[in-house]
């Protein structure tokens, strides 16, 4: 059963991991520019950073319990400045910005659970 962890680790990383290389886009700093995020040219791609290492770290193993203060540290100011539900208009966008505000605190509570107990098996650590 311990590969049930691999498996949880490997999905829990990929949207971390997959989602990196979309941060050094220009667009990506521009819809962060939009939503009133200060230095974006530089905290956009420095944001997918963190998040390719802390997905990365996850994933393999390797010193996970930093990897989940990496994610902690990415998803809480990308949670309240990129998802602020509360000030849209449009009903749409609404509920749309509240999933991912959603999603992203509950991914905020496994990158704690991570950052607390660690890796588990089938990591580089063992």
């Amino acid at each position: 059963m311990s590969f049930v962890i691999l498996l949880g680790r490997f999905f829990y990383s990929a949207i971390f991991i997959m989602s990196a290389l979309g941060h050094f886009s220009p667009e990506a700093k521009m819809y962060a520019e939009a939503q009133g995020v200060p230095y974006a040219s530089f905290l956009v791609p420095f944001s997918g950073i963190i998040a390719l290492v802390g997905g990365l770290s996850i994933l393999l193993g390797f010193k996970a319990k930093i990897g989940g203060w990496l994610l902690v540290i990415f998803l809480v100011p990308v949670t309240i400045m990129m998802h602020r539900f509360w000030v849209v208009s449009d009903p749409l966008i609404m509920s749309y910005q509240q999933a991912v505000f959603a999603k992203n605190v509950s991914m905020l509570g496994a990158a704690l659970i991570i950052a607390y107990f660690g890796s588990g098996p089938f990591s580089l650590k063992r």
